[in-house]
C-alpha cells in the first residue's frame, strides 16, 4: 500500500515538474520571439547532452579542445560532454580547469561535468578496497 502511494505521489510530482518546464520553455520562446530571436537557445542548450568518460577515440577531439583553450591536455581520464556526437566540453576526472568549445554555449555544462566527475570519483572510492593499517602487537616479557 505504501509503495503504491509513493509511486502516485512521485508520478504527480513528475507531471508537475514537466508542466513547469513546459511553461518556462514557452515563456522563454515567447520572450525570444518578442526580442527578435536574439535569445533563441543554441543547439547545445536544447539538444540531448551525454556525459561520459573519454575513450581512446576521443583523443583528437580532446587535443583540439585543449588547443582552443590554449592549454595542454592532461594525460588522465576526462569526463566529456557530448552534444549531437561532438565533444563540446571536458573536465579532468581528478578535477581542474574544464576545456570547452569556445564556439558553442557551454557554461551550463560545466557544473554538470563537475557533478559527474564527483559521482565517478565517489563510486571508485567505494569500490576500491579500504586500506587497513595493521599495527603489530608488541609482546612484552610479561605476557
Amino acid at each position: 500500500m505504501h509503495s503504491d502511494l509513493r509511486m502516485a505521489v512521485a508520478a504527480q510530482r513528475l507531471a508537475a515538474l514537466r508542466q513547469e518546464a513546459d511553461d518556462w520553455r514557452r515563456a522563454r520562446e515567447a520572450k525570444a520571439a518578442k526580442a527578435g530571436s536574439k535569445l533563441l537557445p543554441s543547439p547545445a542548450e536544447t539538444a540531448n547532452v551525454t556525459l561520459r568518460l573519454d575513450r581512446a577515440g576521443d583523443l583528437a577531439a580532446l587535443h583540439q579542445l585543449a588547443a582552443m583553450n590554449q592549454r595542454r591536455l592532461r594525460e588522465e581520464a576526462h569526463v566529456v560532454a557530448e552534444v549531437e556526437g561532438k565533444i563540446v566540453g571536458a573536465l579532468p576526472l581528478a578535477g581542474g580547469v574544464p576545456l570547452v568549445d569556445l564556439f558553442v554555449r557551454t557554461a551550463h555544462l560545466v557544473p554538470l561535468l563537475e557533478l559527474r566527475a564527483a559521482q565517478i570519483r565517489r563510486a571508485r572510492d567505494l569500490r576500491s578496497p579500504r586500506r587497513i593499517r595493521l599495527v603489530p602487537r608488541v609482546r612484552t616479557e610479561d605476557g
